[in-house]
């Protein structure tokens, strides 16, 4: 049974490669006025932006494989060759919440606030790291605050993105609602998509795309296909350690998203509320992979969550 005393962590490690393959992918970091470019072996891997007055919470863009094949939509979306729905609320990878204490933070209707760096980006043991505080307004009220570390880390065959959250608030309390449209989401290439493209969703039970997957508690899940030849794709991948397991939003269309508050919107169940009081944090994590390789038959999206849960020591890892 979750405590209210736990924190929300959410955690994006980017992993190319192992051992000496790993030294030869190295992180970099070039920071520009609002976001943070990544880089890795000298490719574009990602960019977070942490300031954007369409886009009004924090986010990656324009993910690309260790092969510089982007597995994420263009963001900002290029309406002939992505389509043109949901721009400023899919823009690649992100964790968002359509409810807090009311407030939409999905819908752009309520804004997370860079409130600066904790740590700023570095690298340190072959693994990009930095660390950001976030103020989640509306109204020109404070809601919570949120400390979120990322890492990124180098592994075979892509790299594991990692988040780390903490959320708080001293003066008041407040609450997570019960949507479809809260918790860490992607949105992949339209070449990856279901529909319209030549992807596939996978869960870790076995089932595929939005009919069988939709509303389902799973491990990880990913969503895959061929560009240029290759095998590519993410994997998203919440922690077991989170207050409780993940439901997956998925649609053919190109978003999969890892939801724990959703009980109702997702399954039918009870309402949900996840309530914090000022004594109190709450944390979640996730990982997701970003993969690249020459055939489907050569990634195993369950090896690429046992590296994630062995890389952020989790009790359950095997």
């Amino acid at each position: 049974m979750w405590k209210p005393t736990c924190a929300l962590s959410m955690v994006l490690i980017l992993s190319h490669c192992a051992g000496a393959f790993a030294a030869e992918s190295a992180v970099s970091f070039h920071e520009r006025p609002g976001q943070v470019d990544v880089q890795i072996s000298g490719q574009p891997a990602l960019t977070y932006v942490y300031q954007d007055d369409a886009t009004l919470r924090p986010y990656f863009s324009n993910v690309h494989t260790p092969g510089n094949i982007r597995v994420t939509r263009k963001h900002p979306i290029d309406p002939q060759s992505e389509g043109g729905d949901h721009g400023t609320m899919h823009p690649g990878i992100w964790l968002a919440f359509g409810d807090i204490n009311g407030a939409d933070f999905w819908r752009n209707r309520a804004q997370v606030v860079h409130a600066g760096f904790v740590e700023k980006p570095h690298v340190k043991n072959g693994r990009g790291m930095f660390a950001v505080k976030n103020e989640y307004r509306h109204d020109g009220k404070l809601i919570c605050t949120e400390t979120r570390r990322y890492t990124i880390v180098p592994q075979e065959g892509g790299y594991l993105l990692a988040s780390d959250s903490t959320f708080a608030n001293d003066d008041g309390p407040f609450a997570f609602g019960d949507q479809e449209e809260l918790g860490f989401g992607v949105r992949v290439n339209r070449k990856l998509r279901v529909k319209g493209g030549n992807g596939q969703i996978l869960n870790a039970d076995g089932h595929k795309d939005e009919k069988q997957v939709w509303g389902k508690a799973t491990d990880w899940c990913d969503y895959s296909g061929t560009i240029n030849d290759r095998h590519v794709g993410l994997t998203v991948m919440p922690h077991p350690d989170n207050f409780r397991r993940s439901w997956f939003h998925v649609r053919d269309y190109g978003l999969m998203l890892a939801n724990p508050f959703g009980r109702k919107a997702l399954t039918g169940g009870d309402k949900s509320s996840v309530a914090v009081k000022p004594s109190e944090t709450l944390r979640l994590r996730f990982g997701v992979f970003i993969h690249d390789t020459p055939s489907a038959e050569q990634y195993a999206p369950a090896a690429a969550y046992r590296n994630y849960l062995n890389e952020t020591q989790s009790p359950n890892a095997s």
